[in-house]
Parts: structure tokens; C-alpha cells; sequence
């Protein structure tokens, strides 16, 4: 080789150095999260990081809420100039988040400027665990704008969340934006603060306690826990409308911890997460009232909080107490079944499973009459005979009392004699087979 060939050659490698050097540096610099954050971090702390780190495994749906209705007393200001600290719990862990933000009933599209996402540093607090605060974007962007009516996925973002764990998801808008689209029964504690303090990780500032959240509905994660996603369709039974608040002993919270300690003692399941899409008052057939309706009917929202779900492979549907309940009039199980027969298909058409529930007791409470009490067991014996689900959990026998099948168990009763006391919530979950969660949608039920 000649001592030129050898210097042209030497050049080459050392441009190939600098080039891969570079781009290092210029990959490492675009993941800084560089952009201003709160006052009260310090100025030459790092900012949170943005990307999602490359990684394998499974989108599933860690946590959701289904957007009830209108918050009373926001129709003009709505939340502006205030920071809003959602605490959800994750059922699944994972090492990317995702969140859905939704706008369903403002009047005026909804401008956030400022949204995190962090890990909760213990339980009932609004302070963030170290190291855990990451700013959330939009198409890349830190601001994005909600349309009336709308809603909107945030871009991923690395983060570790362990399973069984609170989540704070926060965001600001300085715009008024009409009505809050909010969920008025979490039986969890979320925050309120005034500013832009979206990125605090003190929680200090955070002295308004409030019982609702607002804007969030979803909590997607990147998963090696979880193959798939089981979505809970009902009312206040599913809300967990009196289970303890900030405990999370709704029966689908006792369900996703059944499900994981099964398959961690070798149980051959399927492993997914199950997320609650519950509303109180929720009926099958009739909505509430407003434009767009405050709390829709389970055949108007089943596309949108069912099917439009994160990896979404089982769905399971507990509804039709309060389409006995609310109407005026007695209501016809034939309605009801065919509203309930409407899902099924619908979900069907996707290719999705279903477990249906029978209706539980309610003797005692103000609403029930002796010919309510005959809608029930109509609907009851249809659902028992297979003629609406591919398969049926059967809450009723679970929890009525043995003496007097028309009312709940006193232990399982919260004192209403409609919702279940936190034991009866367990029961539910207990008696739910979770063999029903393998296999998918028959070709014809």
C-alpha cells in the first residue's frame, strides 16, 4: 500500500468517527426535553425526559374512566388558569405511558398547553416520586387543542410504572373552555392547583382536594405484563359507587388482582388488564339528559368506551338494574334484552368475547316494587339460558340473601340494599371464572 493510499484510508476512518460521534451527540441532544419547565424546578435541573425509549411489548389499557357529563358550574370558565392532578391507578405495569384527553362536553375547544405525566410517590398524595416527572406531547407538540366533542391520544413517553401503583396525570389550559368534561364518582382523591404547576413534583401547591376526574379517560401502557385488554361495560355497580374511597375495591379491582396472583401461582390464563368503564345511573336503552347527552346509554357509548379501546379482547357487560329502576313506567325485559343482544353483536363483530352478568337483588331500596321485582327475573332467566352472552358470571345468586333471594346478603349489602359493601365487591370478583376470559367470540351464539 502506497503512503498516500494509507492517509486517504487513515482520513476515511476518522471521518467516519467524527460522523458517528455526531450523531450520537445530536440523538443524545434531541431527547434532553430541553424546553422551559416549572418555576420550581431548579434552573439547571434537567428537564423531564419526552421520548419513549425503544422497547418491546404490548399497548394494553392500564386504567379508564368513561366521560360522564358536564360539571356543573364550569359552563363559562371551565378549568382555565388551574392545574388539574389526576391520580388513577394502574392495574399493569409498563415502561411507556400513553393518555387520552377528552372534550366530549365543552361548548368551545379545550387549549392545554402544559401536561405530565409522573408516578405518585406514595398513596393519597399529590407529590411526585423522584425522578418519575415526564412531560407529555402531542404530535410532538407541548400544547394541543381538544374540539368540542373531542378527544385526543398524547404521543408515548418513557416512563416505569409498576402495576398496582398511582399514576398522576396533570394538565393545564390558561383558555376558558365551557363545560368540564368530567367523571363525578372516582372513589379516588385527585388535586386541583391554581397556576401552571404541571410539572411540580412537590405537590405542595396542590391544596384543593377533589372527588372527580376531569379531561383524562385512558391510561395506555407499553406492556410485557399483559397480551390484551378486558373492558368492564356497566353502572354504579361497576363505578364502585360505594366502595372505601382511595382503596381501589371496586369488583373489577379485585378482579385484575385475581387474575394476576392466578397466573403468577402457573395458572394457565389469559394475561390481561381489566379497565372500568362504569357510570353511575348508566341504563342500556336511555340516555340522560343534554346535548351531548350527560351519562349516554350503554348502546351509545359502547363503541367509543368499548370497542375503541386499547387491545381490547373480552368485554364484559354488567347493566340493566337501572333500566328497571329510572323508567317511569315498568320497563319490558324484552327491551332491555335486545339492547343487551345489540352489544353482544356489535362486539361480535369485532371478534370479542363477552361475559354477561345476571342483575343482583334490591328489596329495600325506595324503587323496588313487586313487578320491578318480575322485570328482574325475566331478564335473569333469559341470561341464565344463554340468550344473551357467550357467558355468564351470575352476581345475583352470589349475593342474595339465602332466606329471601329478592334482597342482597346483609354483608353484601352497603346499607342501600342496592350497591354492594366492599366484601360484597369481593364477592363479585370471587365468583367471577376466569377460565370465561380464554378464547374469542363464537361464530353464532
Amino acid at each position: 500500500m502506497t503512503r498516500r493510499r494509507g492517509y486517504a484510508l487513515l482520513s476515511a476512518i476518522v471521518a467516519l468517527v467524527l460522523g458517528l460521534s455526531a450523531a450520537i451527540y445530536v440523538g443524545v441532544a434531541a431527547d434532553d426535553g430541553s424546553a422551559t419547565g416549572s418555576g420550581h424546578r431548579a434552573a439547571h435541573a434537567p428537564a423531564p425526559r419526552n421520548a419513549a425509549p425503544a422497547s418491546t411489548g404490548t399497548w394494553v389499557g392500564a386504567w379508564s374512566t368513561s366521560p360522564a357529563a358536564a360539571e356543573p358550574g364550569t359552563e363559562t370558565q371551565g378549568m382555565a388558569g388551574r392545574s388539574v392532578r389526576n391520580v388513577v391507578h394502574a392495574s399493569v405495569g409498563g415502561t411507556s405511558a400513553r393518555i387520552t384527553l377528552s372534550n366530549l362536553y365543552g361548548q368551545s375547544p379545550l387549549t392545554v398547553t402544559h401536561a405530565s405525566i409522573a408516578v405518585a410517590a406514595a398513596d393519597d398524595t399529590a407529590a411526585a416520586a423522584v425522578g418519575t416527572m415526564r412531560r407529555l406531547t402531542f404530535g410532538g407538540n407541548t400544547s394541543v387543542i381538544v374540539p368540542a366533542g373531542g378527544q385526543v391520544m398524547s404521543d408515548a413517553v418513557g416512563i416505569s410504572i409498576a402495576h398496582d401503583s398511582d399514576v398522576l396525570v396533570t394538565t393545564y389550559s390558561p383558555t376558558r373552555s365551557g363545560p368540564v368534561t368530567y367523571h363525578p364518582h372516582a372513589r379516588q382523591i385527585s388535586y386541583l392547583a391554581d397556576g401552571d404547576l404541571t410539572e411540580d413534583t412537590t405537590g405542595t401547591a396542590y391544596t384543593e382536594e377533589t372527588p372527580y376526574w376531569r379531561y383524562l379517560t385512558a391510561l395506555d401502557v407499553l406492556s410485557n405484563e399483559s397480551d390484551g385488554t378486558v373492558v368492564v361495560l356497566g353502572d354504579s355497580l361497576t363505578d364502585g359507587i360505594t366502595s372505601t374511597e382511595g382503596a381501589d375495591r371496586r369488583w373489577t379491582d379485585v378482579l385484575s388482582q385475581r387474575l394476576r396472583t392466578a397466573i403468577e401461582a402457573g395458572r394457565d390464563l389469559p394475561r390481561y388488564s381489566v379497565v372500568n368503564q362504569g357510570i353511575s345511573g348508566n341504563q342500556v336503552l336511555a340516555n340522560g339528559l343534554g346535548r351531548p347527552a350527560d351519562n349516554q346509554s350503554g348502546l351509545g357509548r359502547f363503541g367509543r368506551d368499548v370497542l375503541s379501546g386499547t387491545n381490547v379482547k373480552v368485554v364484559v357487560i354488567d347493566l340493566g338494574i337501572n333500566d328497571i329502576l329510572r323508567n317511569p313506567k315498568l320497563a319490558d325485559p324484552d327491551r332491555i334484552l335486545d339492547g343487551l343482544r345489540t352489544l353482544v353483536r356489535q362486539a361480535h363483530a369485532r371478534g370479542l368475547k363477552v361475559v354477561g352478568a345476571t342483575l343482583m337483588p334490591f328489596q329495600g331500596h325506595r324503587g323496588w316494587t313487586g313487578a320491578r321485582e318480575g322485570v328482574r327475573q325475566a331478564i335473569n332467566a333469559a341470561i341464565r339460558d344463554g340468550e344473551v352472552y357467550d357467558a355468564v358470571v351470575d352476581f345475583d345468586e352470589a349475593l342474595r340473601d339465602p332466606y329471601n333471594p329478592r334482597a342482597l346478603r346483609s354483608d353484601y349489602d352497603s346499607g342501600d340494599h342496592l350497591h354492594p359493601s366492599d366484601k360484597g365487591y369481593a364477592r363479585m370478583a370471587e365468583v367471577f371464572d376466569l377460565e370465561d376470559l380464554k378464547g374469542a367470540a363464537p361464530a353464532e351464539l
